[in-house]
């Protein structure tokens, strides 16, 4: 086992299945433990012992990621220190997609839902994560916007790509109010539904992207794709 993040706790939302599994395997390859959290038990509880099983460790905290108060994104954050005492970094992964509908054709609780999962629960995890960073004079996070919100692909999903748009600006503006403090902020991009890198590649770009190697990149929107455009 490699040790890039030996001792380091990271903690990510999403983490049942799909990029957050992925990444989740590939930290805890490199020596973190790992906090997989989400709002299934079952899903996380694979991504825990496919990560025992490589030799790895694990943990998960079940509660919704853009939740508020007892069950979302505060509880994730103090249940991660609490049990492990610190919080290194951070991947914000939780993704909805919402249905496929022109914007003339979104009703007001499709687009309410679909923005608090994917941006009012970033900025929640966001906020929780970097007062526990502030604390500590250091940190990491990253956080999954989308190549739709940067380049209004795939008509229909306009919802999706406006939240992911605004989670990409959220990043590139925390990025710039904490860096002085030791915390470091970065996104990805990647393409949804299977149109771009695999999410074993993602998952070693958010690594890198987490690591002391990448450390000189502050406020980046990483978008991963094979085009970009179409």
């Amino acid at each position: 086992m490699s040790a890039r993040f030996a001792g380091q706790i990271v903690l990510v939302t999403g983490g049942g299945e799909g990029i957050g599994r992925a990444a989740s395997v590939a930290f805890a390859g490199e020596g973190a433990t790992v906090v997989v959290a989400g709002r299934h038990l079952e899903t996380l509880d694979s991504t825990c012992e496919l990560i025992a099983r490589r030799g790895g460790k694990a943990d998960l905290v079940v509660a919704d990621p853009s939740g508020l108060g007892d069950d979302g994104a505060e509880y994730i954050v103090a249940e991660t220190v609490r049990r492990h005492g610190a919080l290194d970094v951070a991947f914000n992964n939780v993704t909805e997609l919402g249905p496929n509908q022109p914007v003339g054709e979104i009703c007001e609780k499709v687009w309410a839902e679909t923005l608090t999962a994917n941006l009012t629960g970033v900025w929640l995890a966001m906020k929780h994560e970097i007062a526990h960073m502030e604390k500590a004079g250091r940190g990491v996070i990253v956080n999954t916007a989308s190549n739709i919100g940067a380049q209004g692909m795939l008509p229909g999903l306009g919802a999706y790509a406006a939240s992911k748009a605004a989670v990409s600006a959220l990043t590139q503006t925390a990025a710039r109010e904490y860096a002085d403090r030791g915390i470091r902020i970065n996104a990805i991009s990647p393409c949804p539904l299977g149109r771009g890198a695999s999410v074993e590649q993602i998952a070693d770009t958010v690594v890198w992207l987490a690591s002391e190697e990448a450390s000189y990149i502050v406020g980046h929107d990483l978008v991963l794709d094979r085009k970009t455009t179409v």
